[in-house]
């Protein structure tokens, strides 16, 4: 038998149920992300991102290697799109399980590179995956972080 004290509890679990994912996404990191308005692969990669909880804003910006010097990639690592997470820059195609890691563990680097444009890549999906490596970066050069 539903009581009215019953059925109060259950609205209320209902009600904060309902609200956990909206304060859930209010917390996530936010990534933004600057791409050219010609790039559609970006777009691919954004989904990526938000489907893995980031929350995203994407500002579409006509010279993308401006900003990516602002932020310290340096040129050989260069992709398509340039991201800025926790103070954290992210170049190209990086894995969302990165850049978790990687806000995580907070390493001393500048940011994450996947260089080019990498067939299998998270937003490249498009043919049959290659090997690839995430690279962190800082002032003495860049390492492997992860590989995929």
């Amino acid at each position: 038998m539903l009581t009215r004290r019953r059925f109060t509890c259950a609205a209320g679990a209902a009600l904060l149920l309902g609200a956990l994912p909206q304060a859930r996404s209010q917390h996530a990191p936010l990534v933004t992300v600057y791409k050219s308005p010609a790039c559609g692969c970006c777009g691919e990669w954004v989904k990526h991102i938000q489907a893995n909880g980031f929350r995203v804003e994407t500002r579409e910006i006509a010279d993308v290697a401006l900003l990516r010097r602002r932020y310290g990639v340096p040129d050989h690592l260069a992709s398509c799109h340039t991201a800025v997470v926790g103070g954290y820059a992210i170049e190209g195609h990086v894995p969302a399980a990165d850049i978790q890691r990687l806000l995580r563990e907070r390493h001393k680097v500048r940011g994450l590179a996947v260089p080019g444009m990498v067939v299998g890549s998270p937003g490249m999906e498009q043919g049959p995956p290659q090997p690839y490596a995430t690279l962190a970066f800082d002032d003495r050069g860049s390492r492997i972080f992860a590989r995929h």
